[in-house]
């Protein structure tokens, strides 16, 4: 599954990871977050409502992680990594941004807004194709015997 987040004029996309706190997390798109930064290292926003906490709860984050923060609640965004441990009760990482985290490397607040990436095939439903059909050609005042040459 993808999400996308928009930050001014920039366009990121992450992969969500199949977990309940991701399902859950999903349930609340689309919104828009106003992300503060915190030690210079990511990007955070209060979400709407708490959220489910069955993912698993981890105190290390990588780059780009997209990561559910139980107490805020919180959605967060790790742009840099100073080398410091999460404190409890941890993290829970519902995604990866594919490319382009550095976009959310600014000082101070950014308005980030939330949206679920649904794939083209579903987006439309899907025309069901069937053979078309030859019309048989009679002659001229024919009945439909079938004969080319009344």
């Amino acid at each position: 599954m993808k999400m996308g987040l928009r930050v001014g004029d920039k366009a990121l996309t992450a992969t969500l990871i199949d977990s309940q706190t991701t399902r859950d997390f999903v349930s609340l798109l689309p919104f828009t977050l106003t992300m503060n930064d915190l030690f210079r290292r990511e990007k955070f926003g209060h979400l709407p409502r708490a959220i489910s906490e069955g993912g698993e709860p981890t105190k290390r984050y990588e780059v780009g992680d997209v990561v559910y923060w139980p107490p805020g609640p919180d959605l967060a965004v790790f742009y840099r990594h100073d080398g410091q441990k999460i404190p409890d009760p941890g993290i829970i990482v519902i995604g990866k941004i594919d490319s382009g985290v550095e976009a959310l490397n600014v000082p101070g607040t950014v308005k980030v807004k939330v949206e679920l990436i649904r794939p083209e095939a579903r987006r439309g439903r899907a025309r069901r194709t069937r053979p078309r059909r030859t019309r048989m050609r009679y002659c001229w005042p024919c009945t439909g015997c079938g004969s080319t040459t009344c």
